[in-house]
């Protein structure tokens, strides 16, 4: 019988609870870490699970994509598009610091483990007490930020000041959506309590509802003949604001329903609000490092009119992958790796989180790089039907394509970090992974200064996922010096099948897009008229679907256990269906 995770008997080296010290101890397995996958009905479910959410994210995405057609119609990519994207980022990069990442690595293994050891009353007391700390301390961030929004301003974006009134317009901006980063940490906070209760839905359509009131603002501001205009940015970041309401607000009706209730609550002497409060300064520091990497970008952006814009629209298209695939998985990954870490037998725990990295990094592979391929092959078509419309021109769309394809280098190891930092978190190698975090942003920015001149825009997109790799293999490296081996020859044939069919999935969509689309390939193609528009449409529908079923049926031809347990999972749906019927 296994001693409870408390147990004194057991090796501190793995654990849920997260805290300063960390455990430098080469683990070294008593048996081979072989690549013998789990049983097939716990990488079933793992692959089940993180597929609904993938879904459930997809529909958020899909709404994010319509929120990025109507926000380039209406303001396009120059002056109230520079305005608008720098603005926007100033409450996302203090969000990233003190709310979403730092604290939803550090507080959910936390809950988990009060719920587990303690019982539901101590976990929600532990909500409590982390929720009334972001109150004050993001509060008064908050504030500092509407105040000293000037000054936030000049430092990220300088090249707006030689533009009359660009700067100005950017500090009203900045202004109206400061208090958006109070209504997402607090939406973190739920996100980690749901997710730690395996409720993983509601976190992941929480940000439909920013999407959709964002959406319903503009094409009202459309409707009325409202665009390119200083009301029409400022309408779009009240709806932001509103957005953000929205998406705490999804998310505090389960919470509520399960019998949370908030209440005040003041004791900075609690050991686990303190593990979680310290917890949080790696991964803060990491993710402040994170920030160096996009204000030098952004500072390089400010100066080259549009650039700004072009990154921005083209990133946001790629968050759809790395959105259902990566962080989908990561977070199934999160709630697993936790609960393997707190075993009381070392080498079950061990083993566990193993298995769950590498069950993990498969899934994202398997969906990354296809959509990787896609995103690089179709870019201008992809952006031009998406996009090209109102302000945003067809030279934009054909500047934000090219920011595309060197982001889609870096689609598939932006996505494996989603999946591999939360591991390292269950495993207290909070330290490791923000020490890969700085060097990936210094290699990243001595990218961006000596690439830059040369090549513009493009280099920052590119150095973006030159930083990506450099993170993900890394950390890779890091833990089978510490764990053992991670990728064997299984999971590296595995893994090379993937790239095969995704390298035939590029040769099928370069052969058959000239075909498909015609003169709705390119951005003045898409410029004649809806006729084009249409034929983009069906031709990238044609293209998806024959690209798509070529990649999995080659997947089946190599008998990829992706593939056979999303056929499987499709088989029971129809066979229920039968049944019913």
């Amino acid at each position: 019988m296994m001693a409870p995770p408390s147990s004194p008997n057991r090796p501190d080296t793995i654990s849920t609870e997260t805290g300063p010290r960390e455990d430098t101890t080469v683990l070294v397995p008593t048996r081979p870490a072989h690549d013998a996958p789990p049983p097939a009905a716990a990488g079933g479910s793992m692959g089940k699970t993180a597929l609904w959410l993938s879904l459930a994210t997809f529909v958020s995405r899909i709404l994010g994509l319509l929120r990025e057609q109507v926000f380039a119609a209406l303001l396009g990519a120059g002056f109230f598009g520079d305005a608008f994207t720098i603005a926007f980022r100033l409450p996302n990069l203090l969000r990233d610091l003190f709310a979403e990442g730092a604290l939803s690595a550090a507080f959910q293994p936390a809950f988990q483990d009060a719920r587990k050891q303690q019982g539901q009353p101590a976990a929600q007391h532990l909500a409590n007490l982390v929720a009334t700390c972001l109150l004050f301390v993001v509060g008064l961030l908050t504030v500092l930020g509407i105040v000293f929004a000037p000054q936030m301003v000049d430092g990220w974006a300088a090249g707006f000041a030689q533009v009359p009134g660009k700067a100005e317009l950017t500090v009203q901006l900045t202004r109206i959506m400061m208090p958006f980063l109070l209504l997402v940490s607090l939406a973190a906070l739920a996100m980690g309590m749901l997710n730690a209760e395996r409720r993983f839905a509601p976190p992941a359509l929480a940000p439909a509802l920013f999407n959709l009131a964002t959406v319903v603002t503009g094409l009202s501001l459309w409707v009325v003949g409202i665009g390119k205009t200083q009301g029409a940015a400022v309408a779009w970041a009240v709806a932001t604001l509103c957005g953000g309401a929205l998406q705490l607000g999804l998310q505090l009706v389960p919470l509520w329903k399960s019998g949370y209730r908030f209440r005040l609550a003041f004791d900075l002497g609690n050991p686990r609000l303190r593990t979680v409060l310290l917890a949080m300064a790696p991964a803060t520091v990491g993710l402040a490092a994170t920030q160096v990497n996009i204000y030098v970008s952004s500072r390089f952006a400010s100066t080259e009119p549009g650039a700004a814009s072009w990154l921005y629209y083209a990133f946001r298209l790629l968050q759809l992958p790395i959105g259902m695939f990566g962080v989908a998985v990561g977070t199934v990954a999160l709630q697993r790796a936790a609960d393997a870490a707190s075993e009381a037998d070392l080498q079950v725990a061990l083993d566990g989180v193993r298995d769950t990295l590498r069950r993990g990094l498969r899934l994202v592979t398997f969906y990354s790089l296809p959509s990787a391929v896609i995103l690089f092959v179709l870019a201008e078509p992809v952006i031009g039907l998406i996009y090209q419309r109102g302000a945003f021109s067809a030279a934009d769309t054909r500047a934000t394509a090219e920011a595309l394809r060197f982001y889609s280098l870096g689609l598939l190891c932006y996505a494996a970090v989603k999946v591999v930092v939360p591991v390292f978190y269950s495993l207290k190698l909070s330290r490791v992974a923000v020490l890969s975090t700085v060097t990936t942003v210094l290699l990243s920015v001595l990218c961006n200064l000596l690439l830059h001149p040369l090549y513009g825009y493009r280099a920052l997109a590119f150095s973006t996922s030159l930083g990506a790799t450099w993170n993900l293999v890394s950390l890779l490296v890091v833990f089978r010096r510490r764990y053992g081996r991670l990728i064997g020859p299984e999971m590296g044939f595995a893994l090379l099948q993937m790239v095969a069919a995704s390298a035939v999935l590029g040769l099928i969509l370069s052969v058959l897009s000239p075909l498909c689309l015609g003169q709705a390939a390119t951005a003045e193609g898409l410029a004649q008229g809806s006729g084009q528009t249409l034929r983009a449409v069906v031709g990238l529908g044609l293209l998806g679907g024959a690209g798509g079923v070529g990649y999995l049926l080659l997947g089946g031809l190599f008998r990829l256990e992706e593939v056979t347990h999303v056929t499987a999972m499709l088989r029971r749906k129809l066979l229920r269906k039968k049944a019913g019927s």
